[in-house]
C-alpha cells in the first residue's frame, strides 16, 4: 500500500495498524500480568471468591477492548505553517499545540511490538519552558516517520527560536564589540582623570 503523503493543513491519523498494536498490547498485558493469578485464583478459590475476582477482571478487559477502537478515532494530528496541534481523549479530551519555535528535537522511537506493525513514534521536544523531561508530544502510529521528522525540522529550521525572538535582527561583531569597549574604557579614563 502506498504511503499518502502529509499535507500541510490537513489533518491525519494514526495508521489503522496502530489500533491492531493497542489490541495487540491488551492480550500481551492479559497474558503477561492477568493470567498467571486469574487462573490459579479461578480454580482453586471457592466458586464465590471466583466468581468476584473473574467477572470485574472480564468486565475490566472487555471495557478496554471496547475502549480502543473509540481511543483510536479520537486521535487527529495537524501540522501547519506555524505549529503542530493534536487532538485525543474518549471521555476526556486533550487538545495541544505545539508552536515550531518552540520545538528543539524530534526522535522517531519504535519497539519491537511497533516494528511487527510497521509504523513507530514520533516524540517532539520543546524548550524547556514547561520544565519537563519528557515530550511535549508523542505522535502515534506514524507510517513514515523520517518524512514527518524532516517536515516538522524543516519547518523548525525557518523559524527563530523563542530565546532569540525580540533580539536584534544584527549581531555584533567581534571587532565591534571591542571598538565599544575601547571608546568605554576611554570614556571611564577621561572621567578618572576629571
Amino acid at each position: 500500500m502506498p504511503l499518502i503523503p502529509l499535507r500541510i493543513g490537513e489533518a491525519f491519523k494514526p495508521v489503522l495498524r496502530f489500533r491492531s498494536y493497542l489490541y495487540a498490547s491488551l492480550v500481551l498485558a492479559v497474558v503477561l500480568f492477568v493470567l498467571p493469578w486469574f487462573i490459579p485464583v479461578v480454580v482453586f478459590s471457592p466458586a464465590a471468591v471466583a466468581l468476584a475476582i473473574a467477572l470485574p477482571t472480564l468486565a475490566i478487559i472487555a471495557f478496554v477492548a471496547y475502549w480502543i477502537p473509540l481511543y483510536y478515532e479520537s486521535i487527529v494530528y495537524r501540522l501547519t505553517v506555524t505549529e503542530i496541534t493534536w487532538q485525543r481523549g474518549v471521555w476526556f479530551r486533550q487538545t495541544g499545540i505545539v508552536p515550531y519555535n518552540r520545538i528543539t528535537n524530534v526522535d522517531i522511537i519504535q519497539g519491537p511490538l511497533m516494528r511487527f506493525f510497521s509504523f513507530s513514534a514520533v516524540r517532539v521536544q520543546t524548550a524547556g519552558y514547561s520544565a519537563q523531561a519528557q515530550a511535549e508530544i508523542i505522535l502515534n502510529g506514524i507510517e513514515d516517520p523520517k518524512d514527518l521528522q524532516e517536515k516538522i525540522m524543516n519547518f523548525v529550521r525557518r523559524t527563530a527560536p523563542v530565546a532569540v525572538e525580540g533580539a536584534p535582527e544584527e549581531v555584533p561583531t567581534t571587532d565591534a564589540v571591542v571598538e565599544e569597549l575601547r571608546a568605554i574604557r576611554a570614556l571611564l579614563e577621561s572621567r578618572q582623570e576629571k
